[in-house]
């Protein structure tokens, strides 16, 4: 990306805490009144207000110097394509900004009130997949960025996701608004609601889809809101059969993953691929590796199967040039098929204005992470690090699709965008709640509903600056300073 150089201006990192949930992770140690005190005093502090505040500094890190950074760790023929996904809208462009936006994220005031943060809580990082006991759960299923930090940076990324994707649909600044208000509401209520509840009723909390809550379920009228009663109802039709179907053909009387570059490519269809025998001695290697890290019951379970098959797959926005593989398995008894990914966990975008992860595998960073956040995570999830694809890296692997379902963000209409928005906060609120101070924060958003007037206003002035960002990358493409690939 010829044309912009300099040096990016990095903020002052956040003083390295004993865990998230306050000043050195204590406040949790204190009396519920005393945390109750302290989120009061914290907004004395820092007011609530300001958490509309947002403009650009004069020495703001170029976000497209941001981006090329990310490049240079990541597979070069892929990065055409990253670009191509991002330049499709305002919306695409900001799914695959994390990293502008952490920069961004941490100029801005926080409380002081650390939690597990997702690190990249945009509207499409939220979906429906099923939980070991086979109910559909709605939550967060993104966990790349994982890393400790401030609390309002998801709850911001959320807001502007919401803002921008409105703008992108055309609707009025009214129904933006009204959206963006309405899920801080679900954050704040929710919050507040948990921070009155015990620890057990935290964790145990969840958006079981089948009984959906009472507060959402006559929100979810499938004619004012198809896109999202779609992909609630369909998501268990998401499945490794499902996957097989979509991704695999018969060859020889065997099971393959089909040759659809450059999306799809089979380990020995790659440039330089390397022998079968060498591709299954390696790959194996692997396998026993990650299986170590799943729980005893889980490795029994995964002993029933037997390794197939294995291709390079291209996910993503924000992952695309990230090293990602899916593979075949196959049950010894029937056939069954079973689809795992493994994705490489490269280091959260987040460390670089906290703190450094203490965990050295970014893998296990990502696995610890979405088992933190999560009411229930993946029975197959788990990690390793290898130096099977050139360079060693770190990975973690879990189900490619268990009954996963995410929305159709172009699909949707403004009441859809406004109850998946309210079902959103609720989540991250109680995904935050699990590693923070929930008393504190609690006690520190208040009664009233200031939060949502603040926070849609930094929402509004984000999505301004996101625009801009935006419309600079898809002039770096026009002049072709930036190479991007369309349509794939």
């Amino acid at each position: 990306m010829s044309g912009r150089s300099g040096e990016v201006a990095r903020p002052e990192p956040i003083e390295p805490s004993a865990g998230p949930g306050g000043p050195k992770g204590a406040s949790r140690r204190l009396a519920a009144s005393e945390r109750a005190r302290l989120g009061k005093l914290l907004r004395r502090s820092v007011p609530i207000a300001q958490h509309a505040e947002w403009s650009p500094s004069a020495d703001r890190p170029d976000p497209l110097v941001l981006l090329e950074e990310q490049a240079q760790s990541r597979i070069p023929e892929l990065i055409p394509i990253r670009y191509g996904r991002m330049s499709v809208s305002a919306f695409s462009y900001f799914r695959g900004a994390a990293l502008p936006m952490a920069a961004d994220l941490a100029s801005t005031p926080n409380s002081g009130l650390d939690v597990q943060l997702c690190g990249d809580a945009h509207m499409s990082n939220f979906g429906v997949f099923g939980s070991p006991e086979r109910n559909l759960i709605f939550d967060l299923n993104d966990f790349d960025e994982t890393a400790p930090g401030p609390w309002e940076w998801d709850v911001k990324r959320l807001a502007a996701s919401l803002e921008i994707a409105g703008r992108d649909h055309g609707y009025s600044r009214k129904w933006r608004t009204q959206i963006v208000r309405a899920s801080m509401g679900s954050y704040r209520q929710a919050m507040r609601e948990l921070s009155k509840v015990s620890m057990m009723s935290v964790w145990y909390a969840h958006l079981n889809v089948e009984a959906i809550l009472p507060r959402f379920s006559s929100l979810l009228d499938p004619k004012r809101t198809p896109s999202v009663w779609k992909a609630l109802t369909k998501a268990r039709a998401h499945d490794s059969h499902q996957a097989v179907d979509k991704l695999c053909h018969v060859e020889d009387g065997e099971l393959r993953i089909v040759h659809d570059p450059p999306l799809v490519v089979p380990v020995e269809q790659m440039e330089g691929a390397i022998d079968s025998a060498s591709t299954a001695e390696a790959f194996d290697a692997i396998i026993r590796s990650y299986r170590r890290t799943l729980q005893p019951d889980r490795r029994h379970l995964f002993d029933n199967y037997t390794f197939a098959h294995l291709a390079r797959k291209v996910v993503g926005v924000g992952s695309v040039g990230t090293d990602a593989w899916i593979a075949l398995f196959l049950a010894h008894e029937d056939g069954a098929p079973l689809f795992l990914q493994i994705k490489e966990a490269q280091a959260s975008v987040l460390e670089r204005f906290t703190s450094k992860s203490r965990v050295s595998n970014h893998g296990q960073r990502v696995v610890a992470g979405q088992r933190l956040m999560q009411a229930a995570s993946d029975i197959f999830l788990g990690w390793d690090r290898s130096d099977w694809a050139g360079g060693e890296r770190d990975y973690y692997v879990r189900q490619l699709r268990d009954w996963k379902g995410s929305v159709d963000v172009d699909g949707m209409t403004p009441a859809g965008m406004d109850v998946w928005g309210q079902m959103c906060g609720w989540t991250l609120a109680r995904a935050h709640a699990r590693s923070g101070d929930r008393i504190a924060i609690g006690a520190y958003l208040g009664k009233s509903e200031a939060f949502e007037d603040a926070v849609a206003a930094f929402a509004s002035s984000y999505a301004d600056t996101s625009e801009t960002d935006y419309r600079a990358l898809l002039e770096e493409v026009e002049q072709g300073r930036v190479t991007a690939t369309y349509g794939i």
